[in-house]
């Protein structure tokens, strides 16, 4: 690690290190941008602990933002301490700066149990963060592994993880389709949904999931017969609903 000259700790510093810790979350965000603006390796600490316990988001973003400005040779190093953190803020933090970094040599520090956290939001930027810096030749492995999050948590954390695996591409059908005929329904319908946003990446993630979930419930078969059965009524309602609009039509114009 890069030792950090504080010799430089001038009051003008020691004013914009109080003011990341003030009580108005607009303070602390001007006051993070103000060091993101001139960085400076005297803030490194504190930016790193401000990152923790930072209760907004944006000023959050901010700070990472910061971080991103001083040399990865300094950064990089007290980051990865942070990966260990029992502080489930500052993994998920850490993580979060590592993705806007993108240096590809941190894929290594990117755990097994980083990616099974269980604090959903740790475990969410992990995933985001593992799909961009793995390498090409560990994809496959890292579709194993996520496959085992299939079905966990709320809408929100399924749709991080299936956002996860599209941008994956094309690696993550094969592990996809063997999770579909899992017995557990949550995990086959998750899997189903996400296969269907890898085919069509415009599906909306509420669409997908209810038509995975039919399929699941039904099978693919007779899934596909009941949304045949609903276009055809939706087609014939329609057909039946034009005459009587045409009549109202004729009266209005008539009155």
């Amino acid at each position: 690690m890069v030792p950090i000259d504080t010799t430089d700790i001038t009051p003008q510093n020691t004013r914009v290190s109080n003011a990341l810790g003030a009580e108005d979350s607009s303070v602390r965000l001007k006051a993070a941008l103000a060091v993101g603006s001139n960085p400076d390796p005297v803030f490194l600490e504190t930016l790193v602990e401000r990152c923790a316990v930072e209760p907004d988001f944006y000023v959050r973003d901010m700070l990472s933002w910061a971080l991103t400005r001083l040399s990865p040779e300094i950064t990089l190093p007290r980051i990865r301490l942070e990966l260990d953190s029992e502080l489930t803020q500052a993994r998920s933090q850490a993580l979060h700066t590592l993705s806007k970094i993108g240096d590809k040599s941190t894929w290594a520090w990117i755990t097994r149990d980083m990616l099974r956290d269980a604090d959903d939001e740790v475990a969410r930027t992990a995933w985001r963060v593992a799909v961009a810096l793995v390498p090409e030749d560990e994809e496959k492995d890292l579709v194993d592994e996520l496959v085992l999050q299939l079905g966990r948590g709320d809408r929100d954390v399924q749709l991080s993880l299936s956002r996860a695996f599209v941008d994956l591409g094309d690696v993550i059908k094969s592990g996809l389709d063997k999770a579909a005929e899992n017995p557990d329904p949550a995990v086959a319908a998750h899997a189903r949904a996400t296969e269907l946003l890898r085919q069509n990446p415009e599906t909306g993630f509420d669409a997908a999931i209810e038509e995975a979930k039919r399929e699941v419930r039904l099978g693919p078969e007779r899934a596909a017969a009941a949304n045949a059965a609903v276009a055809s009524a939706g087609t014939e309602t329609s057909a039946t609903a034009e005459p009587t609009e045409t009549t109202e039509s004729t009266e209005a114009a008539d009155c």
